[in-house]
């Protein structure tokens, strides 16, 4: 048998989930609230009074404390709340709980060694963390600046106030804030107090003081010698600090969690907390994240590198930068409704939460003894449109959608049901209207962010779990939709969709598209497990 004839044998099967969500803590909470139906948004607070609503997850850590502490040492749940950000933690508390959908998996993926790897990715990365940081950073330079620019620190601003300046400094000297316009003063300020902090001949004392702090060099013995220079080179500092009654220096004040937090700390918690040892990374791909880190799950199990792979997403909690940025494209709802997709195209909700699965080899995964969820993920198309950076193409989508389809083995006449990305833009006419190129009236679909938002990266990943599980209801969950909403001119191109109230899974082929930010294209195409997949001994195979 070549390689090629290996290859299009395996099938992939879903082993394990896990979600956090707008008003879910865990997967459970998701399906019961689905199959609720309804919205799950709430006004958002971080602008004070304001018109927006978000889809805000509902997290607790504390949760997963004892199942981390029945496997660390006890001071390691307390030390990944001090320095990850909540996408980690959410992506964490995601695969938790996708290894307890298959009791035995955790053991199962260490001993697949470098065959067990972990993609998961994000859409926005963590946001909050940075921009906290941020301000105490930008406030902390000002307070430095400020204090070496005072007077009595900086003989040269004296001079200059004293009128007695030479005239190459005063060439140089910015304007001062009492001649400035009340709008630029405070930026004024900034700059003046940069300025002379630079010109400080006291605070080049400091410095070279510090370098000689800096300087300390390691004696003897490596790993103990570390640690004793680094308490010295802080306990000098912190005197040298308290001798000039110096505020904190700026560099000082940013947090390590800059470099906890970058986008491949998700990915790599989760190589830390299952103990998996395979190749991990994070997919970046905006909307179409999830759908991403699929595919790439697939292609691995595909050509034999894993056996299984951990693949996902996660996104922050929306605060006042992601809200806002939405706000300023110009794609964000503002009347203080829910702007529900197929509607009105007011805008979308920005959410935040994760979505996190255990994909795997079927053959092998089952010979070990674990039955797959949901329905079987066959293919994932992916393209471009390369050409506008939020405006989806026809051609790009069109393609993603015929090249999942190829490489199912699925005509468009056997797609019985399709989840849109519907944002409740004036988008959704242009996906409706490509995807009806491509296939029948009597598909059935289904559009979600009106009922928990959109959460970037990790929106995928919601609205393929949900698709996964209408198999295992035999039932199409509701979505907030409800049929007098219906925008006429989209009616006129399709109006076969679920509402607000479940509707029976027709048989056939499952489709779902993604349309990420920059035109990534990525759409998934699955099957419901028939019950001669399942019926065959898993031992055979092996």
């Amino acid at each position: 048998m070549n390689s090629q004839e290996t290859t299009t044998r395996r099938r992939i099967g879903i082993f394990g989930w896990g979600v956090v969500a707008p008003g879910c803590q865990d997967v459970d909470q998701f399906r019961d609230k689905l199959a609720a139906g309804g919205s799950w948004l709430q006004p958002f607070q971080d602008f004070g009074p304001n018109n927006f609503l978000v889809g805000d997850p509902e997290f607790d850590f504390e949760k997963y404390h004892q199942w981390i502490e029945d496997r660390f040492p006890p001071r390691r749940f307390t030390q990944l709340q001090a320095k990850m950000g909540n996408p980690t933690l959410y992506a964490v508390g995601s695969f938790i709980q996708a290894l307890e959908q298959n009791p035995g998996i955790e053991s199962a993926l260490q001993e697949m060694g470098s065959r067990a790897h972990v993609y998961v990715g994000t859409g926005l990365g963590d946001i909050p963390t940075i921009s906290e940081i941020a301000l105490k950073a930008d406030r902390a330079q000002r307070e430095w600046d400020a204090f070496w620019a005072d007077p009595q620190r900086c003989p040269a601003r004296a001079a200059h106030d004293a009128g007695d300046s030479p005239a190459e400094i005063r060439d140089q000297v910015p304007p001062a804030i009492e001649d400035l316009d009340a709008a630029q003063q405070e930026e004024g300020r900034r700059i003046w107090n940069r300025f002379w902090a630079s010109q400080s001949s006291q605070l080049e004392s400091y410095l070279s003081t510090l370098r000689e702090i800096e300087n300390l060099s390691i004696e003897g013995e490596v790993e103990t010698g570390k640690s004793s220079v680094l308490r010295e080179k802080m306990k000098r500092s912190a005197r040298l600090r308290k001798d000039w009654s110096a505020p904190i220096e700026p560099w000082a004040a940013v947090s390590s969690n800059v470099l906890w937090n970058i986008h491949s700390a998700p990915a790599t918690q989760i190589t830390m907390m299952g103990k998996i040892t395979g190749p991990s990374f994070a997919p970046v791909a905006a909307c179409s994240t999830f759908s991403v880190s699929l595919k790439l799950g697939i292609d691995s199990i595909h050509s034999g590198e894993a056996e299984a792979v951990v693949i996902g997403a996660t996104d922050p909690a929306p605060c006042s930068l992601t809200v806002g940025a939405f706000s300023a494209a110009k794609v964000l709802s503002s009347d203080g409704e829910v702007s529900k997709p197929l509607t009105g195209l007011r805008g979308t909700h920005v959410s935040g939460g994760s979505c996190v699965w255990i994909i795997g080899d079927l053959e092998k995964m089952r010979a070990r003894g674990f039955e797959p969820l949901g329905m079987e993920p066959i293919s994932v198309g992916l393209t471009s449109d390369a050409d506008h950076i939020i405006t989806p193409s026809e051609e790009g989508p069109q393609e993603a959608i015929r090249s999942a389809m190829a490489a199912a083995g699925a005509e468009p006449s056997e797609i019985s049901t399709w989840d849109l990305h519907c944002t409740a833009t004036p988008g959704d006419f242009l996906e409706v209207e490509n995807t009806r190129k491509l296939l029948p009236e009597s598909v059935l679909m289904t559009a979600r962010k009106g009922t928990f938002g959109h959460g970037m990266g990790t929106c995928g990943g919601w609205e393929l779990t949900a698709q996964m599980f209408s198999a295992e209801q035999n039932s199409v969950p509701p979505t907030a939709l409800t049929g007098p909403e219906l925008n006429p001119e989209i009616s006129r191109i399709h109006d076969n969709f679920v509402g607000e109230t479940a509707a029976p899974l027709p048989e056939g082929f499952a489709g779902k598209l993604s349309m990420g930010v920059g035109g990534i294209n990525a759409c998934v195409i699955s099957r419901p497990w028939s019950p001669e997949d399942l019926a065959t001994d898993p031992e055979a195979g092996c």
